[in-house]
């Protein structure tokens, strides 16, 4: 796995680099600086990009906004101090794909983003209701029902998987395909439905009832 790290705290982001790279995850670059983000993400394909919050000049949540509008479908993680549900919100509204908070253990850092690589949706325990009431409510601004009627038969069945939170892994089980398949179908919806990330699509699975637990 290739790790870019976005944070403004020089000792954090070494050491960070460092409990990674002992664990077999490459960092393939690290900076302190949200606006230098797009062109490292270009000059070295991430796996995931690993964001702060707090950040001065350009904070994390504007450039994941930066980086959603500009097209980036990289998966994003906060990972911060800030236990503030506003933050929350507002980083998977802009199509974080993970939040989690910095005083974690590096074991379950790791495991985190493992399941974030193979496209699950994961932020920090103590988060969850949180998250489930952002999935209930969903964004504000979902496309209407003309640019769902674009989706082929099998993107609405991937839709509804990923309705549910289930991995490309999972999906790619459970439906007979291969994991770049159905990455290649993710994508596909995400264009179509003009949505910035797997959160904001399993939003719309929601709402159009196509989420396959009971």
């Amino acid at each position: 796995m290739k790790v870019l790290l976005v944070d403004d705290h020089a000792l954090f982001r070494g050491g960070l680099q460092h409990l990674l790279e002992r664990r077999g995850i490459e960092v393939v670059a690290a900076t302190s600086n949200g606006a230098e983000a797009r062109a490292l993400i270009d000059e070295t394909c991430p796996d995931v990009v690993l964001l702060d919050i707090r950040m001065p000049k350009v904070g994390g949540i504007e450039t994941l906004r930066a980086l959603r509008t500009s097209g980036v479908t990289t998966p994003i993680v906060m990972l911060t101090t800030s236990s503030d549900e506003a933050d929350l919100v507002a980083s998977l509204h802009h199509g974080a794909q993970g939040y989690l908070l910095k005083d974690m253990e590096p074991e379950s850092l790791v495991a985190a983003l493992v399941q974030i690589e193979s496209g699950a949706m994961v932020v920090a325990p103590e988060f969850a209701p949180v998250l489930a009431r952002f999935v209930q409510s969903g964004p504000q601004s979902l496309p209407g029902s003309e640019a769902f009627q674009e989706l082929t038969p099998r993107e609405r069945e991937i839709l509804g998987h990923l309705g549910d939170g289930q991995s490309n892994k999972v999906i790619a089980r459970a439906l007979g395909i291969s994991e770049g398949t159905v990455k290649l179908h993710v994508k596909a919806i995400l264009r179509k439905l003009k949505l910035s990330s797997r959160v904001q699509a399993a939003v719309r699975s929601v709402e159009e009832g196509l989420g396959r637990k009971s």
